[in-house]
């Protein structure tokens, strides 16, 4: 098949970590969101969590408010967030599973298991005018699962892959990456448009950014990171370099 163009998502979530760990107004989750935008994003994702431990409802409003390329807005499948994202109308709402002990997301969203109640939760979503995104793991059966639901788009998880790269299991890496080119595959020929996401860095994105039917990457710790060493700017260049340069 021919190359799909590709885009570049940037999570902004651990500028508004670095902020709270302090209990000020700097820095702000806003500003680098901007910063993002001007550095050639094509888009922002923000995920407001039920116990607001970074991103709040303020940088809600002033994202929707100021940005110019459109905002993905993660959430788990509540009635909180499904007002919220109501209110708001983003470009996108990303569906994740949450927990309150964990660090961040750790697995896709088991849309096989409660089908039926997120066709309810997401039909809203999808008349307001928001794309809806399911982030789940590669597996056919979510996949189906997604489809049948109505979701537009499947965020696939990339985090075991990452995480077998950095562990040096490189035959379990590579049997993960196998198995995310089938299942964007797959995915891509039920109609569905294929995204991906987790843990990806300088060193693991050019793999995934090389599978021909995903059209968007959301990228976020790892840059946010390596901004303290490069500046926020240069980090996502590099990223949207390289991305480019494996799908070329």
């Amino acid at each position: 098949m021919d190359n799909l163009p590709l885009r570049l998502g940037v999570n902004i979530d651990h500028v508004a970590t670095v902020r709270n760990a302090r209990g000020s107004a700097y820095p702000d989750p806003v500003r680098a969101a901007i910063l993002a935008q001007e550095a050639g994003a094509d888009g922002i994702t923000a995920h407001l969590r039920e116990d607001r431990r970074h991103i709040g409802d303020a940088d809600i409003d002033a994202l929707m408010d100021q940005l110019t390329v459109p905002l993905n807005f993660e959430m788990a499948a509540t009635d909180e967030m499904q007002a919220i994202a109501l209110r708001h109308k983003p470009h996108a709402v990303c569906i994740v599973p949450e927990k309150r002990e964990e660090k961040t997301t750790e697995g896709g969203l088991e849309v096989a298991r409660e089908e039926n109640r997120l066709a309810h939760f997401i039909a809203p979503l999808r008349e307001a005018g928001s794309r809806v995104s399911i982030f789940i793991a590669a597996e056919k059966s979510q996949i189906e699962a997604a489809h049948r639901i109505g979701a537009a788009v499947v965020e696939l998880h990339t985090g075991a892959y990452c995480d077998f790269h950095y562990e040096c299991d490189f035959t379990q890496r590579d049997a993960e990456l196998e198995r995310l080119r089938e299942m964007a595959a797959f995915a891509h020929n039920l109609g569905l448009e294929v995204h991906a996401g987790h843990g990806l860095t300088f060193e693991t994105v050019q793999p995934i950014a090389a599978i021909p039917e995903i059209v968007e990457l959301n990228i976020g710790h790892f840059l946010i990171g390596e901004a303290i060493f490069m500046g926020l700017e240069a980090s996502i260049k590099k990223m949207r370099l390289l991305m480019d340069e494996a799908r070329a």
